[in-house]
């Protein structure tokens, strides 16, 4: 199944208008778009909710086999919408509500989500739009893409939640850097550093990005979603249980399972239908 290219109605073109959280089906693929015109996709109190909600309900919707992630002309993310923060987070109950209620939720579906989620990055990709695409499982980046966490001329630090993510990715090293020094890293050096899976030309971004979810859907979902839920285990460092193994091995008798054997040994292409115990 190939991707189509990205509707041409998806994004809103309109100056300034309202930020919003858009999703488009096609076909098994929903292809999220965060739209803030004017502001380079800045996230409002209102598209973080969005984004938490969305996640959600696509996390539950298992005929889905992939999400793709990207901005609106041109621009993955700015960050936060700074213009809200008198209002949203002026004093220390409204800045620990806006962290751990609104941001935090958003960037908590991302990461629990169960299908493989892949971030098309090009333009800005910044502060709370850094934090977005950490979580995502893939992230391919135009070469003129930017990449960073300026904060500290905020005068605020990363709060713990979003921290999470970009120290998991990149480690401590790569992320005090970023957060102590607040540069923005162009594409190259963003992924020597672990930021983006792969760079390639700006031309080639939307080309390579339906490659990659092409070659996610021919794969078994099923193996993605156990994949997906082990590495998250296994960072915990911890030792898993009998009743965790039994539980991952179960897949030995789904059809995916059968069906990748039978076709392999036919020499045929799988059909896989992601049926079976996680």
């Amino acid at each position: 199944m190939a991707l189509a290219d990205p509707p041409p109605d998806l994004p809103s073109s309109a100056p300034h208008a309202p930020g919003r959280v858009l999703c488009r089906r096609e076909g098994a693929v929903a292809r999220v778009c965060l739209s803030h015109p004017g502001r380079m996709n800045a996230m409002t109190v209102a598209m973080w909710r969005e984004l938490a909600r969305l996640f959600g309900e696509l996390s539950a919707d298992r005929a889905l086999r992939c999400i793709i992630v990207q901005g609106d002309e041109g621009h993955f993310a700015a960050g936060a919408d700074i213009r809200e923060f008198p209002r949203e987070r002026g004093d220390l109950a409204g800045v620990m509500r806006y962290h751990r209620d609104i941001l935090a939720p958003a960037l908590a579906a991302i990461a629990a989500c169960p299908h493989p989620v892949v971030a098309r990055i090009d333009g800005v990709c910044v502060g709370g739009g850094l934090e977005i695409a950490c979580l995502c499982d893939l992230r391919i980046g135009a070469r003129t893409a930017r990449l960073g966490a300026p904060i500290n001329r905020l005068g605020f630090p990363m709060a713990p939640d979003e921290m999470r993510g970009l120290l998991d990715l990149v480690g401590r090293a790569a992320t005090l850097e970023l957060l102590l020094e607040g540069r923005i890293l162009d594409a190259q050096e963003a992924c020597a550093k672990g930021l983006l899976t792969r760079v390639v030309a700006d031309a080639d971004l939307d080309g390579e990005v339906r490659r990659c979810v092409d070659r996610i859907l021919a794969g078994a979902p099923l193996a993605a979603r156990l994949n997906k839920s082990m590495t998250a285990r296994l960072s915990r460092d911890e030792p898993l249980s009998d009743e965790e193994y039994e539980r991952f091995f179960s897949y030995a008798e789904s059809r995916d399972h059968r069906e990748g054997v039978r076709a392999f040994l036919a020499g045929e292409t799988p059909t896989f239908t992601g049926e079976g115990k996680e």
